[in-house]
């Protein structure tokens, strides 16, 4: 490798490990400049009173390199090389989970360094994203506040259709947005069950649900979110021909609550297809959590709101999609009871 890392920040002194590190923030920032940080090990007065001084000396020499390495990797000579400043977080962070897991209690400095190499990881990982790539993510966060938003108000909701078994629809307007449904079931399967099904293996969805002709998945983007185009089927008596949609879609978790989101967007390699007409999400989102005191069992909520397009009535269209949601929740079922339960991780 031509260039040379310059690493003139670290400085460390025979009476005390005090490495200095010039924040790597200050060059990807842009438009702002960060202070560099320095971190200091405070218990440098007790080094010679025992032998574990020295391994503990070893250690955090090691972890000096790893510095060193992070921080070369913001010179601007090296700015470029993705690959070295992806590899030089990973490092970092896997030397503090180290020194965590094993050893002598992290002093406050690494807890401090732990605390900016999340942060600069997180300042880094936009690096690695195109503009484009980072406008999807974008509208997937916003897809899932937009849903979780109308999901949170609890009033104006009226039943549209009520099973025997306790799954039911709700539906209510919402401005700007339009007709909106909600359909509210219990599982008798684990929430990791669902993320499997419904996520990882969501190009598997028109196997088991007669309503999804095929979805496919365009383009992934980092670990959250994708681009997909899913083909819907006929519905209503072939009242609504076949519809397709291209979506943005982003999964999150949130303690114990898992979020599946999405919405319409706009994907230049997948244009409009002969003979069927393109349908668009609104926000919409899934919400997967245990029930209170029986965690092999999942509440699943999801909200729903889509513009079919084409001349349909309005009776038709709310028939349609509470029908959809019912008929979706029945499938599911039979499909968890049927198929084994892989290894999940939500």
């Amino acid at each position: 490798m031509k260039h040379s890392l310059q690493l003139g920040a670290f400085k460390t002194q025979n009476t005390g490990l005090q490495p200095q590190l010039q924040d790597p923030e200050a060059d990807l920032g842009g438009s702002g400049r960060t202070e560099g940080a320095t971190f200091e090990n405070r218990g440098n007065s007790s080094s010679s009173s025992s032998s574990n001084s020295t391994a503990t000396s070893h250690q955090e020499a090691m972890l000096q390199a790893t510095f060193k390495m992070c921080a070369g990797s913001s010179y601007r000579h090296v700015r470029n090389m993705k690959g070295l400043r992806h590899q030089a977080v990973l490092a970092i962070g896997q030397e503090l989970n180290r020194r965590a897991l094993g050893g002598p209690t992290p002093s406050a400095w690494i807890n401090q360094v732990r605390r900016r190499s999340s942060l600069l990881g997180s300042r880094l990982e936009d690096t690695l994203y195109s503009d484009q790539e980072l406008a999807y993510i974008h509208q997937g966060e916003e897809a899932m506040q937009k849903a979780l938003g109308i999901l949170s108000s609890q009033e104006g909701w009226k039943k549209e259709n009520q099973q025997a078994n306790g799954d039911k629809v709700l539906s209510k307007v919402v401005p700007d947005v339009g007709k909106v449904f909600r359909l509210e079931v219990v599982v008798d399967q684990p929430m990791e069950r669902l993320y499997e099904e419904l996520v990882e293996r969501m190009e598997a969805m028109g196997e088991w649900n007669p309503n999804v002709k095929g979805i496919k998945v365009l383009q992934k983007i980092g670990k959250d979110t994708v681009i997909t185009h899913e083909l819907a089927a006929e519905s209503g008596g072939n009242l609504v021909g076949p519809r397709d949609f291209v979506s943005v879609r982003c999964a999150k978790r949130r303690g114990s609550t898992c979020v599946l989101a999405g919405m319409a967007t706009q994907f230049g390699e997948m244009p409009e297809q002969k003979g069927v007409i393109r349908a668009e999400h609104g926000p919409t989102c899934m919400v997967l959590h245990p029930v209170a005191g029986s965690p092999s069992k999942t509440k699943l909520t999801w909200l729903l709101s889509i513009d079919l397009k084409g001349w349909l009535p309005k009776t038709i269209i709310n028939q349609v999609l509470s029908q959809t949601q019912v008929d979706f929740a029945n499938h599911l079922r039979k499909r968890l009871e049927s198929s084994p339960a892989p290894e999940a991780r939500c």
